[in-house]
């Protein structure tokens, strides 16, 4: 199965971007959906899911910036990305796994490149 993020981008301090990721997945309604980023020096860490039942959860520094959004008809995760800091630079990874599955299992797409700079 294939992942394939898209939106990412150069964007000043303040300013707003639009992760999207599609797939093919047949499975895709029942798995939970995440974002993930690494930072440059970074360990990975996870951004915010999408339960298959639509219930999100974020980590706290995006809390109240970043929305998660799922389309299962589109077979489609959105990350809106609101008041982007210096610190959210990083690759941003989709993941997708049954919601049984430890995390960080699945499948992974290729990543999509996101710089907040001034």
């Amino acid at each position: 199965a294939q992942l394939v993020e898209s939106g990412g981008g150069l964007v000043q301090p303040g300013g707003s971007l639009r992760l999207s990721c599609t797939t093919s997945l047949t499975i895709f309604s029942i798995c939970t959906m995440t974002w993930y980023r690494q930072g440059p020096g970074k360990e990975r860490e996870l951004v915010a899911s999408v339960s298959p039942e639509g219930i999100t959860d974020y980590t706290d520094s995006v809390k109240g910036r970043f929305t998660i959004s799922r389309d299962n008809a589109k077979k489609t995760v959105a990350l809106e990305m609101r008041n982007l800091k210096l610190d959210d630079t990083a690759t941003y990874y989709c993941n997708a796994r049954l919601p049984s599955a430890d995390r960080e299992t699945g499948f992974w797409g290729q990543g999509t490149q996101v710089s907040v700079s001034s």
